[in-house]
C-alpha cells in the first residue's frame, strides 16, 4: 500500500479474447536470467519513507544481492552492515517489469518471500494512484496473512458482498479519502504471508485483470486444489477452471476505463516506512526497540528478507 511507484504499475494479466473470455495466449515465460532480464532497477527515493537504499543491478550484482541458480533468481536485502543513523539506508531492491500490461493474467510462482521484523514486501502494480495500482502481495514484519489491495483515484467502489473467498476490509479505493487503506482484501488462507508461506514451501500467486474485473488468487504449494495449468504452464491458460478468487473487485461502482491505465509488475522489499515502521502497527508485531533502530542495528536479522522465484509466466 501507498504512493510505491511513479510510472505505469503493477503485474497483471491481459485476455486477447473478450473480456467473457477465459483463454488466454501466453506472451512471456520467465525464469532465471529471462526473469532478471525483464526487470529494470529502480534507484529512486523510497516515496514510502522506508529505512532503505534502492541500489542498481551493478551493485546488487557486486555484493551478491542478486542470484540466478538455474531457473530461481532471487533478489536480497544488505545483511551484513551496521549502519550509522546519519547514512543512507539499507541496500535492497525495487524492480520494475520493462513492459507494460492491461488485459492479462500473471502467474508467479513463488518460493520464498521476505520476513522478519522491518520487513515490508510486495509484489504489485501501478502509476499510484491516478491509474490504479493493485497490491497482490503485500504484508509486514512477517506477521499475519497476505492483504491484496485495490488503489484508485476518486470514484471507485467496491460492493459490500462478492464473490471471493477473502475479508473486505473497505468498499471505497479511493486513496484520499481512506488514507491510503483504499479496498483491500484479508487474505483467510494462513499460509498467504511471511514465515507460514515460506515454511510450506512457497506457493502460486495468480491475477485476471479485465476491462471488468480484476480477481487474484492464491494456492499453497502442496495445496491438493492447484490447478493443472498452473503446476504445469502451457502456451495457453484458462482461468474458467480456478474457482472463487481470495480478491475480486468488479467494475459495478468503478469505471475502470477511467480508473486503471496500463500497469507494470512491481516487486521490491521496503524496510520500515509509513506501515511497517509505524510505531503502533511494529510494536504490536512483537517487535523490539524501534524499526529504524532495529533496521540500523540488526544485520544478521535480514538473512531471511528475500524473494525467490521459481518463475513469472505471463498470458495475454
Amino acid at each position: 500500500m501507498g504512493p510505491r511507484l511513479f510510472t505505469s504499475s503493477l503485474v497483471a494479466l491481459v485476455a486477447v479474447q473478450s473480456v467473457l473470455c477465459s483463454v488466454y495466449s501466453q506472451s512471456s515465460s520467465l525464469t532465471g536470467q529471462s526473469f532478471l532480464d525483464a526487470f529494470s532497477w529502480q534507484t529512486l527515493t523510497d516515496p514510502n519513507s522506508g529505512r532503505v537504499n534502492y541500489i542498481d543491478e551493478a551493485t546488487a550484482q557486486s555484493k551478491g544481492l542478486v542470484s540466478v541458480s538455474g531457473n530461481q533468481v532471487t533478489f536480497r536485502t544488505d545483511s551484513t552492515t551496521t549502519l550509522s543513523s546519519t547514512g543512507p539506508g539499507r541496500d535492497t531492491f525495487r524492480l520494475q517489469s520493462n513492459d507494460q500490461y492491461t488485459t492479462h493474467v500473471a502467474v508467479f510462482d513463488i518460493v520464498h518471500m521476505p520476513q522478519g521484523c522491518g520487513t515490508w514486501p510486495a509484489v504489485f502494480g501501478a502509476n499510484w494512484p491516478n491509474e490504479g495500482e493493485i497490491d497482490i502481495v503485500e504484508g509486514v514484519n512477517g506477521q499475519g496473512t497476505n492483504l491484496v489491495t485495490l488503489h484508485t483515484s476518486a470514484n471507485c467502489n467496491m460492493p459490500s458482498s462478492r464473490s471471493m473467498t477473502g475479508t473486505s476490509g473497505g468498499t471505497n479505493c479511493d486513496v484520499n479519502e481512506t488514507n491510503n487503506e483504499s479496498c483491500g482484501v484479508s487474505v483467510s488462507d494462513t499460509r498467504s504471508f511471511g514465515p507460514a508461506f515460506n515454511s510450506a514451501g512457497g506457493g502460486w500467486y495468480a491475477i485476471e485483470r479485465t476491462s471488468s474485473l480484476i480477481k487474484v488468487f492464491f494456492w499453497s504449494r502442496y495445496s491438493t486444489s492447484v490447478p493443472s495449468n498452473v503446476k504445469t504452464p502451457g502456451s495457453t491458460i484458462d482461468t474458467g477452471s480456478w474457482g472463487t478468487p481470495i480478491a475480486y473487485f468488479p467494475n459495478t461502482d468503478c469505471n475502470f476505463a477511467t480508473h486503471l491505465g496500463p500497469h507494470n509488475i512491481v516487486i521490491d522489499l521496503d524496510l520500515c516506512g509509513t506501515w511497517a515502521g509505524n510505531s503502533g502497527v511494529y510494536a504490536s508485531s512483537g517487535c523490539p526497540s524501534t524499526c529504524v533502530d532495529y533496521v540500523n542495528h540488526n544485520p544478521s536479522a535480514f538473512q531471511t528478507a528475500y524473494f525467490t522465484f521459481n518463475s513469472l509466466h505471463i498470458y495475454e
